[in-house]
């Protein structure tokens, strides 16, 4: 562990367990925003930005786990910029972390007129959901583990990190509220 991690990576207790790069599943989604889409300020709506990118980061878990994957949480949803009815948007996403049956997945939102293929893409959202792989009796099944191969996903990865080390110290602390 060198001196500036907070959090250190738990080595996988099966080894036999196949390993995956982010790269292995990663996914883009687009759409063309109509006015079906807007909401009450003209702009789209910021639950169609979540639908998508939640169905992105579907398609990315279901492509790592090799099957049914289900949204367990949305670690943090943020919205950057508005989106514009008849802009092109944009969802990129890939597994950051992978455990035993559970992942997160980070999602990354950009947005360009459609009628301005010169106009940069402006980075509109991100967010980072929690999935969880099951199997046919809705139970959680082990997925593949990650090996990230570049310093982004290296970054990445110890982020998600420190993300899940938070949730679970935050429901610890409110579970011994209760208690």
């Amino acid at each position: 562990m060198r001196g500036d991690d907070t959090v250190r990576s738990v080595p996988d207790p099966d080894p036999r367990r196949p390993l995956l790069s982010p790269s292995h599943a990663r996914v883009s989604l687009a759409i063309l925003t109509q006015n079906r889409e807007a909401n009450l300020l003209g702009n789209v709506h910021g639950g169609e930005i979540m639908k998508l990118a939640d169905s992105t980061a579907g398609a990315v878990a279901q492509r790592h786990s090799g099957g049914p994957a289900v949204t367990a949480a949305i670690d943090e949803m943020a919205f950057l910029e508005p989106v514009h009815v008849g802009d092109i948007v944009r969802c990129s996403a890939q597994v950051n972390w992978a455990g035993h049956s559970s992942m997160e997945i980070g999602v990354r939102v950009e947005a360009q007129p459609w009628t301005d293929a010169s106009a940069p893409a402006l980075h509109v959202a991100s967010a980072y959901f929690v999935f969880v792989a099951i199997d046919a009796e809705g139970r959680p099944r082990t997925i593949p583990g990650l090996v990230p191969e570049t310093p982004d996903e290296v970054r990445r990865m110890r982020e998600a990190e420190i993300r899940r080390a938070h949730r679970l110290a935050k429901k610890a602390e409110i579970a011994s509220g209760r208690g």
